[in-house]
């Protein structure tokens, strides 16, 4: 989509420019977490990164991230090269995470003087993010699949310092991965971390719930402004396109508590 800037009525074209992913932007987008996705920074290129050894390779964690909220971590990877899987790769972090998770905690609470245990971690929600300047087709369908821990953006420099993360969207959501994958790792990872959706959190015989969300759904998308929808374990979250609106949050975790009650 090419963007335009207005100057007395006349459109003309915002530039593209190069980006340094592996540099600048890495630093950029951790030194914004909390607007970009409403996580914590916890390592990565402005510190020190964090790797673990997990079956003879070692793996160097571009940025490691916390969610508070939902007691999770979050692993950020940046992209150039073009080949790489995304789904293979996502899934052989996420294992060396769940094989090494002292090493996580640990990494935790030394940065942010935290006193976590194992315990206190929901691994379940576990994710990891693809930041790329550009993704193929192919890494684009690889993320069809509706119990995935994996996302992608792809981020844009422009002309007058504007920069773009856009969210790459699922073009359907409907087959789980571990029905067409029969890879172990693949098959491990997903007894462990679990992708929510509407069907988890609202019982069959819900009906009235159902109705009342699918309202509120629609007024929320109909206010003008495009937003994404996160399922969780304990709530449904509306965010802006980019990064988290706070006060659609705040409205949805009151609507939750409202409809989903046993």
């Amino acid at each position: 989509m090419t963007i335009f800037k207005v100057k007395k009525n006349v459109l003309s074209p915002v530039s593209e420019k190069k980006l340094d992913l592996e540099k600048d932007i890495q630093k950029l987008t951790e030194s914004n977490l909390r607007v970009l996705f409403g996580i914590n920074f916890v390592s990565g290129a402005s510190n020190r990164e964090f790797s673990v050894k997990a079956l003879e390779q070692e793996f160097y964690i571009d940025t490691l991230a916390f969610d508070e909220s939902q007691k999770s971590f979050v692993i950020i990877e940046y992209k150039k090269d073009k080949s790489f899987s995304v789904i293979d790769q996502g899934f052989a972090y996420l294992s060396a995470m769940l094989n090494h998770k002292a090493d996580f905690v640990l990494e935790l609470n030394e940065r942010l003087n935290k006193s976590f245990t194992k315990n206190d971690i929901d691994w379940e929600q576990s994710r990891i993010i693809f930041v790329s300047s550009d993704f193929t087709n192919y890494q684009r369908n690889a993320i069809n699949f509706k119990d995935l821990p994996i996302f992608l953006y792809e981020v844009k420099l422009y002309e007058d310092d504007i920069i773009e993360f856009d969210p790459i969207k699922p073009y359907k959501t409907t087959e789980s991965i571990t029905r067409i994958s029969k890879d172990l790792t693949i098959q491990r990872v997903s007894k462990e971390i679990k992708v929510y959706s509407l069907e988890d959190l609202i019982k069959p015989d819900w009906s009235e719930s159902r109705e009342l969300y699918e309202d509120f759904d629609r007024t929320i998308k109909n206010i003008g402004f495009e937003t994404r929808v996160k399922f969780t374990k304990v709530y449904i979250a509306y965010m802006s396109k980019h990064g988290r609106n706070q006060s659609l949050l705040s409205v949805s975790r009151r609507f939750y508590q409202i409809i989903f009650k046993n």
